[in-house]
């Protein structure tokens, strides 16, 4: 398997490019680090170009001219997963943590995060929880390692839903935080980043 020379991380719709900046900081994998943000979200401006899931699955795929690791939060797994399905010669691994993955997660029992979060961030764009698109058939296409980080206390994104996601993607890796909320690649970085390491090395 390539190695990556480049890591992007993409955050959830928090936006907080800070989010994945502690375990960025403890990885040794030498491959340049990337915290993207997304526009519109959080203290990040809008940009007129991105308008859709699409639009940012675009911009990170203009990122992606090397070899490339996608580590993603939250939302920001469905835009990797989107953009790894684009570039397949160049994403060499993926990274999803607590995220959707593009499968029915209310269908697995996860508590419906959107109204609350439109309602505490009304100045964010709604296309995002309009998304809807089932990516389960297309993710045994996926052919890259897949590393998928849960918590067993997560109620936007059960474990059910990392379960479901490791019997779609063929290579795919689970590992279960006890304890981890849906901020745990923040809370419990000195776990998550050895794990990201290893991984990485396949």
């Amino acid at each position: 398997m390539t190695a990556p020379s480049q890591i992007l991380f993409l955050p959830g719709a928090s936006a907080r490019t800070e989010f994945w900046q502690p375990v960025s900081n403890l990885l040794t994998h030498p491959a340049n680090k990337v915290l993207m943000s997304w526009p519109g979200f959080g203290p990040v401006p809008p940009d007129p170009e991105i308008n859709g899931i699409g639009d940012l699955v675009t911009r990170v795929v203009s990122e992606i001219d090397q070899p490339t690791a996608l580590v993603a939060q939250s939302m920001g797994g469905v835009v990797a997963i989107l953009a790894a399905l684009e570039r397949p010669e160049l994403v060499t691994h993926l990274v999803l943590c607590v995220t959707s993955g593009g499968i029915d997660t209310l269908a697995l029992g996860a508590q419906d995060w959107r109204p609350d979060m439109l309602q505490a961030n009304p100045s964010y764009p709604h296309w995002f929880v309009d998304y809807k698109t089932d990516l389960s058939p297309r993710l045994a296409a996926i052919t890259v390692p897949v590393l998928l980080l849960w918590g067993d206390a997560d109620p936007i994104s059960p474990l059910a839903v990392g379960i479901r996601l490791f019997e779609l993607l063929p290579r795919s890796d689970l590992h279960v935080i006890p304890g981890g909320h849906h901020d745990l690649a923040y809370t419990h970085a000195t776990i998550v980043a050895p794990l990201i390491d290893r991984h990485l090395d396949t």
